[in-house]
């Protein structure tokens, strides 16, 4: 199986894990850092989650992962909130911060530029489109990350 194959796998698992725990599913990866592999789950809910929250999912998570057992390599789970700073990753996440203050970085200068800040007003398939004093309008190809700005 390939990492993305492993993600999507433990979406599968932890979906109904997440629905009887209160929780929304924010993002689940699968990274190496380092020597070691990670299997993050990102959860959610209104408020935020709490210690009690991500310890309850991590448990009944771990149990399903043990009983599948479809990752052949050594990994170490995490369950997590998405933070204050969130990657905004997916339409789901940008749709939810349609109005908010974000921060984008691009893989290439735009202007001399590689970060900016503004308040994201749109975007479609191709285009993210951010306002702070004037609209600009960046390719979706040309950002390397987009993410909730923590104090802007």
């Amino acid at each position: 199986m390939a990492k993305k194959e492993y993600e999507a796998r433990t979406e599968e698992l932890l979906t109904p894990i997440a629905s009887k725990q209160g929780v929304e599913i924010y993002d689940v990866e699968y990274v190496k850092e380092g020597a070691d592999w990670y299997l993050r789950a990102y959860i959610d809910k209104p408020g935020g989650v709490n210690i009690q929250d991500c310890e309850a999912v991590s448990r009944a998570l771990s149990d399903k992962l043990d009983e599948e057992d479809f990752i052949g390599d050594a990994y170490i789970l995490e369950v997590s909130s998405p933070g204050l700073g969130r990657t905004l990753k997916k339409d789901r996440h940008l749709e939810k911060s349609l109005g908010q203050e974000v921060e984008i970085k691009t893989y290439k200068p735009i202007e001399g530029n590689k970060e900016f800040a503004g308040t994201l007003k749109s975007f479609d398939s191709s285009t993210i489109t951010i306002v702070n004093g004037e609209e600009m309008v960046f390719q979706r190809s040309d950002v390397a990350l987009i993410r909730l700005a923590l104090d802007f």
